[in-house]
């Protein structure tokens, strides 16, 4: 199935990729009060930033059907996200908190929960075609954040760019078409690599701070 153009989420109960919906199923009667269903992007429809990050997280998005809320890896880029001023309110890892997103918007390269974090290629594709359609979507878009190698070339196909074109590496930058849009890396801000010092809270920050320069310079 191809999405209309006008289509940037999925259907909750989205049946495209067989194991993704399987694996839902398991957990709707594991996790019978979680959201279970195909996350959708959360944020600001004239956003100038578009965060990808990789999929929904088991007790993150796919509890609370907001994108990073209710994991760590959300504590740490919700913080981030509100130091550099591209939201309002207080994060409390609750989709009630009255939270907003500023000039900025949230979304994943794979809508659905997958099997150990690890989406495969073909659902990955499947995936794709919303986020085209959310890029697409957001007329003052500037600046695209990738969370990740997974989220860069899923981000780069979604352009109709090759990974050899822009290749990924933490704080990487590139101009990713005629119009100046910039594509920013950075290593996923996921528990497992904070832990380890893969990145750093300054490190992320970083990335951050070179992205409010583009858009406050544009």
């Amino acid at each position: 199935m191809i999405a209309d153009p006008s289509v940037t989420d999925p259907p909750v109960d989205c049946r495209l990729c067989d194991r993704l919906a399987a694996f839902r199923d398991d957990n709707r009667e594991a996790y019978p009060d979680y959201f279970n269903g195909a996350a959708p992007s959360f944020g600001d429809k004239n956003a100038k930033l578009l965060i990808v990050g990789l999929a929904p997280g088991l007790h993150g998005a796919n509890r609370t059907a907001r994108p990073f809320t209710g994991d760590w890896a959300g504590d740490l880029l919700y913080a981030t996200i509100a130091n550099f001023g591209f939201s309002t309110g207080e994060y409390k890892a609750d989709p009630n908190d009255g939270l907003k997103l500023k000039g900025a918007m949230i979304t994943n390269a794979v809508r659905c929960v997958p099997p150990a974090n690890k989406p495969i290629g073909a659902e990955i594709k499947t995936c794709r075609q919303f986020l085209v359609n959310q890029i697409d979507a957001l007329p003052r878009l500037k600046v695209i954040m990738c969370l990740g190698r997974i989220a860069h070339d899923s981000t780069l196909a979604a352009l109709g760019l090759k990974p050899k074109e822009a290749p990924f590496s933490h704080g990487a930058q590139h101009v990713v078409n005629q119009n100046g849009l910039q594509l920013f890396d950075s290593y996923h801000c996921s528990r497992y690599n904070t832990n380890t010092r893969r990145l750093t809270p300054e490190m992320f920050e970083d990335v951050f701070a070179a992205i409010r320069d583009t858009i406050d310079q544009r």
